[in-house]
């Protein structure tokens, strides 16, 4: 059943070629994805989901502004990164930028998966944002659909957050590796002290 058959109406702001405007990064999460992650997770999204684990990623208000480039040595410089995770936010409204990403990194040797509030079948469409396709064809793995309080699980068992969002394995190397689970979460302390609790049952914070 799709839960959102057209595109929010939404302004995006100027952001330069090949640059991001993210809500925050980690290297080395175990609770995003398959293996050891990088996590980028991106500014704006329209949908206010009740219950979103990331309401201050809503605005699309400029947050912190990266080049793709930047994140590709800050990404690689980390051994332990075996792949990337994009989440958000709504990656697909910065498709572009993150599939260039995504191309630089596959190309040293990592994985890329991300999550989305779109189904397939809509970044599928015609009415995709910009990039929608490049980005795609550069996933490993993509987890479609908005969280939906209602239908929520954390369960051991489950590497989504609600009924309603699907696992798509595009690469058949990872079909065995889908054993994240939706009941963990990290803590990461960050240099200037800041924390960021990220996982299906936590949230993201940067207070």
């Amino acid at each position: 059943m799709e839960t959102q058959s057209t595109n929010p109406p939404i302004t995006l702001p100027e952001i330069p070629p090949d640059y991001l405007n993210i809500m925050g990064y980690i290297d080395e999460s175990e609770v995003n994805g398959p293996g050891c992650r990088a996590v980028v997770w991106v500014q704006g999204c329209p949908r206010e989901c009740p219950g979103c684990f990331n309401p201050d990623s809503w605005t699309f208000e400029i947050n912190q502004l990266v080049s793709v480039d930047s994140l590709v040595e800050q990404i690689l410089s980390k051994p332990q990164n075996q792949g990337v995770t994009f989440s958000g936010g709504e990656p697909f409204y910065q498709a572009t930028a993150l599939a260039e990403l995504a191309r630089k990194l596959k190309a040293a040797g990592l994985s890329v998966m991300s999550f989305t509030g779109f189904t397939l079948k809509q970044l599928q469409s015609e009415s995709a944002p910009p990039g929608s396709q490049a980005l795609l064809e550069q996933l490993d793995i993509l987890i479609d659909g908005p969280f939906v309080e209602s239908l929520a699980i954390n369960s051991p068992d489950s590497p989504v957050s609600s009924k309603n969002q699907k696992v798509h394995v595009f690469n058949p190397a990872f079909v065995d590796k889908v054993t994240w689970a939706s009941d963990q979460i990290e803590v990461h302390i960050l240099k200037d002290g800041n924390r960021i609790v990220t996982g299906y049952q936590g949230w993201l914070e940067l207070t």
